[in-house]
């Protein structure tokens, strides 16, 4: 991974100009310990791809805890914030995104 020190502004967003790039695996490293990520090569501004917790859904529904006979439970998932500004859950990476090195943590 490499690593530059300016910062810039980015909506509400602080990001690392040129970012610590890295490839997929070790972006998806990040997302796990909680961090967004984004890829330099994404041509649309203020996109980017985080985690949500399973157990978050659960306690926001009151719904799928596995406590009733059937229940199923809610599993984490990959959401991406687009540039028309909504939230896509369920986000699944191309081959041309897990093939990449320009991956950078949204700080």
């Amino acid at each position: 991974m490499k690593t530059t020190k300016r910062l810039s502004l980015t909506g509400a967003f602080l990001m690392l100009r040129g970012g610590q790039e890295m490839d997929f695996g070790q972006a998806l490293t990040q997302v796990k310990l909680g961090k967004s990520i984004k890829r330099k090569g994404w041509n649309g501004k203020n996109q980017f791809v985080y985690l949500i917790k399973g157990t978050d859904l659960q306690k926001g529904l009151h719904y799928g805890f596995g406590e009733y006979l059937g229940e199923p439970t809610i599993t984490d998932t990959l959401a991406i914030k687009t540039t028309s500004n909504h939230i896509q859950v369920g986000w699944l990476a191309s081959q041309s995104d897990m093939l990449s090195n320009d991956w950078e943590v949204i700080e």
